[in-house]
């Protein structure tokens, strides 16, 4: 007789494996629709309604909205202020161009009185020569008095008494 019981070598060392694969699919499955099931109960119970996704869009358009304005204001405002630095800076460049050529007039006037600074110099300078060299004068100088303060007022002295012997 053959005994189912007893131990093969060639049945022991494999075990049965005929109702291990069911258990194991029952599981997964229980696993895998319990997970479906509450990924549902999660988006049903923080579902946001309609009305309140139609309200939070239109909130999330005003905020893309008044960014978008910000942005637009705040652009304009650099471009104003980046055409106030281009007008202060041509202001700054027309000054400066003014400046070089008050400068330069000055330069040249300088140069100007200082060529005729030098031409008088020589002018003197050939005129102190000429006198130098020349002769003294052989004719003597007429003798000049000083002129007297008091001579005036006697004169009107004179003249009170003159009028009062008259």
């Amino acid at each position: 007789m053959i005994h189912l019981d007893s131990p093969d070598a060639e049945f022991g060392s494999m075990p049965r494996s005929g109702a291990q694969p069911i258990a194991l699919a029952a599981i997964l499955l229980m696993l895998i629709v319990i997970g479906i099931g509450s990924m549902a109960l999660w988006r049903a119970t923080t579902e946001i309604p309609e009305a309140d996704r139609v309200a939070l869009a239109r909130m999330v358009q005003a905020r893309a909205a008044q960014a978008s304005e910000q942005l637009v204001e705040r652009t304009k405002s650099l471009e104003a202020s980046q055409q106030d630095s281009i007008d202060q800076l041509q202001l700054v460049q027309d000054e400066l161009q003014t400046v070089k050529r008050l400068l330069a007039s000055e330069e040249a006037d300088k140069k100007r009185l200082a060529d005729q600074i030098a031409v008088l110099t020589e002018t003197v300078d050939g005129l102190r020569q000429s006198f130098a060299s020349a002769p003294p004068d052989p004719s003597p100088a007429p003798e000049t008095r000083p002129v007297s303060t008091r001579a005036p007022a006697m004169s009107g002295i004179r003249h009170k008494r003159n009028k009062a012997k008259s």
